[in-house]
């Protein structure tokens, strides 16, 4: 059992994390099961009311008893390494709130895992899926919003929660968006002709007028477009082009980061485009880039 004072000072870190840090709240959801799952593991382990006192207390010996419990029970070294990270975060902010020390916890090691590289398109590739998404649908105002949406992903590097979150008040699309993302931080997006033109052909053709409130993009029964309809249309055209099931709407948000960054542009400024919050996160597509030129170096120059 977890104390009520435990309890409630794991709902003062997740507010801090909403109010001060700017985490959105599937990542509030995901660090509260990370941390819950720990400290029912402690629980457990030291079979008896986990409180703040106890969970001072925890050593390094404990701390490879809840790893080794984890990796018993199929957990995958990323994941492990996602829940420590929350554990840590929760020590850092409880250990200088109540003053106790948390080395034994904060110097956990997290298992090394090889980090998966973006799967961006090929640039013929995300050319023909805006095309194929485009003869998607019968009704001629569906398919010309669905073409509207997986042209912003690709052609302005937007998450496909975020395309979708554009209201009426955006129409037409200035030629630059500002756009709230995770942490609900506020970036700035260039908007390139040819997103402004497919959101203007779909707005000619949609049944439902352009309100200031509503959704810019719009269901069939005029509420707001859900993401899985998007991922429908174009898991049916990656079928008709033969392209891998990586080809998803995000897919086309890392195409447009990797042939930028083909084409000259520096990091920084891609990282500011996607909203990243680390430039680490934004270097995966150097080697993405590097992975490809290698690929293209062996075709040119097969081994004996």
């Amino acid at each position: 059992m977890i104390s009520p004072a435990l309890t409630n000072a794991l709902r003062l870190w997740l507010d801090h994390q909403r109010a001060l840090a700017g985490a959105a709240d599937n990542t509030r959801k995901a660090y509260q099961t990370d941390v819950l799952g720990f400290l029912s593991f402690m629980t457990q382990h030291n079979d008896d009311t986990l409180g703040l006192g106890p969970i001072a207390a925890v050593t390094v010996r404990d701390m490879r008893a809840w790893m080794a419990h984890e990796r018993k029970r199929g957990v995958g070294a990323r994941s492990l390494a996602r829940s420590l990270s929350a554990v840590k975060s929760f020590y850092r902010w409880l250990a200088a709130r109540e003053g106790f020390e948390a080395t034994a916890v904060l110097s956990t090691r997290a298992p090394r895992f090889q980090r998966k590289l973006p799967r961006p398109l090929a640039e013929d590739a995300a050319s023909a899926m805006i095309d194929a998404v485009d003869l998607q649908a019968r009704t001629p105002w569906v398919a010309a919003r669905d073409s509207a949406v997986v042209t912003l992903l690709y052609g302005c590097g937007l998450r496909i929660s975020e395309a979708l979150s554009l209201t009426g008040a955006d129409a037409p699309l200035p030629a630059i968006l500002r756009i709230r993302g995770k942490g609900d931080k506020e970036r700035i997006v260039p908007v390139i002709d040819a997103a402004r033109s497919a959101v203007d052909h779909y707005l000619t053709l949609c049944p439902y007028p352009s309100a200031a409130g509503a959704p810019l993009f719009r269901a069939v029964r005029g509420g707001a477009l859900a993401p899985r309809a998007v991922q429908k249309a174009m898991e049916q055209a990656r079928l008709q082009l033969g392209l891998p099931a990586t080809a998803t709407p995000h897919a086309l948000r890392h195409s447009f980061a990797t042939h930028l960054l083909a084409a000259g542009g520096d990091l920084r400024s891609i990282q500011e485009l996607l909203g990243h919050a680390s430039l680490s996160t934004t270097q995966a597509y150097t080697a993405v880039d590097a992975a490809r030129l290698m690929e293209v170096y062996d075709k040119a120059h097969p081994r004996a």
